[in-house]
């Protein structure tokens, strides 16, 4: 039976819901439902382009390392990446409120990629694949909009939570 969750933007008041990938990417799905729920500030892609993430620190009890991953996701894509904490620690990040987590672990990057042309490339570190892990089944139209204004109006103030659904 595949298991549902889902994403949701809660000053905007706007969610998704997301179906995980048990199949292509077991381990992810798995530890990523294990830390259900997980919120956190959000933030808007600068390099990928259409990309919505939130920063936490690493929560899997063994990392799930790198299945189903890409460097071109799609819209309704979510993703997993798994940083060392001073990755991410650097000026063209612009990373400086106390924002990231500072997790000796390392820092796990969930995303939603909400339109096309996306390129898991950045400047400092070189190409950056994330592991898809679920993919957006309903509600995607009104998330983009709602991520777009994030791009334009900014994102202070604003969480993204990640949330198991009962749906089926």
């Amino acid at each position: 039976m595949a298991r549902h969750i889902t994403v949701t933007l809660e000053s905007r008041g706007v969610s998704a819901l997301a179906c995980l990938l048990d199949e292509e990417a077991p381990r992810t799905a798995s530890a990523v439902w294990n830390a259900l729920p997980l919120s956190s500030p959000v933030f808007h892609g600068k390099y990928a382009r259409n990309e919505i993430y939130h920063l936490v620190p690493a929560f899997a009890e063994t990392e799930p390392g790198r299945e189903n991953s890409t460097v071109t996701p799609i819209p309704g894509d979510l993703c997993y990446f798994q940083f060392d904490a001073d990755v991410l620690a650097t000026p063209s990040h612009a990373y400086g409120g106390g924002e990231v987590p500072t997790e000796k672990h390392g820092i796990i990057d969930l995303a939603l990629f909400y339109g096309r042309n996306n390129l898991l490339i950045n400047g400092d570190q070189g190409w950056v694949p994330g592991n898809v892990f679920g993919t957006v089944v309903e509600g995607l139209d009104e998330m983009a909009v709602a991520c777009q204004d994030i791009w334009m109006g900014g994102a202070r103030g604003e969480s993204l939570t990640f949330a198991r659904s009962d749906r089926t």
